[in-house]
């Protein structure tokens, strides 16, 4: 009898060992918590979109820093192969710079009026086999970009040549439009004046007048 009772008693202090042991392993895990440190954010990329229109120094600096050719270069190229047309009296490389349409308008130097891409061609066709020793020289150059397919150039000019063998100096001021046609700038209006004009065909309201001196 008191063996058995011994062996119950052994029993049931096993029994609580083992219960106790694995509340103590369950307590234990149960307080590992896995901390995790939190995978920083990506910081957003500032996208900044320009909205010049004309472009200056800075503009052209980083583009060509990019690897592309600014808006306003690609027009003073194109500007500067119709000037090489008429240096070298080539009606295909003058003709070209503009825009084949007939809408083409250019106010000319003499006061007349070109209308339309053909007119232009025989225009040229005519003048520039009587042109020889072409020199040509722009200055106070200007390029205005009136948005991205736009431009506007400005400057001063001073031509002299032999026409039908007799020597002639002229200079004036132009004002071109240039548009992007394709992948190409062409020139669609021209407007040019002489520096000097002849003083009887001025109105007298925009003549200039010297104020006379005034006596003490």
């Amino acid at each position: 009898m008191v063996k058995r009772f011994l062996v119950i008693i052994s029993i049931v202090l096993a029994s609580t060992v083992m219960v106790s042991a694995q509340s103590a392993d369950s307590s234990t895990q149960s307080t590992r918590t896995r901390v995790v440190a939190p995978k920083p954010s990506p910081t957003p990329k500032t996208v900044t979109k320009s909205t010049d229109t004309e472009a200056g120094p800075a503009t052209q600096k980083r583009t060509q820093a990019s690897g592309q050719v600014a808006p306003s270069s690609s027009v003073v190229a194109a500007f500067n192969n119709l000037l090489d047309g008429i240096r070298h009296a080539d009606v295909k490389a003058a003709t070209g710079a503009y825009q084949n349409t007939p809408r083409l308008v250019l106010f000319n130097y003499n006061g007349t009026v070109t209308r339309g891409w053909d007119q232009l061609k025989q225009n040229r066709e005519a003048s520039y086999p009587e042109m020889k020793d072409v020199k040509l020289d722009v200055k106070d150059l200007r390029v205005t970009m009136l948005g991205r397919d736009a431009a506007l150039i400005t400057c001063q000019w001073t031509q002299s040549m032999t026409f039908r063998g007799t020597p002639e100096t002229d200079s004036g001021r132009m004002t071109i439009v240039f548009r992007k046609v394709g992948k190409d700038w062409k020139a669609i209006h021209l407007h040019t004046s002489p520096d000097h004009p002849d003083p009887s065909r001025i109105p007298q309201s925009e003549q200039t007048t010297t104020p006379p001196k005034s006596t003490p």
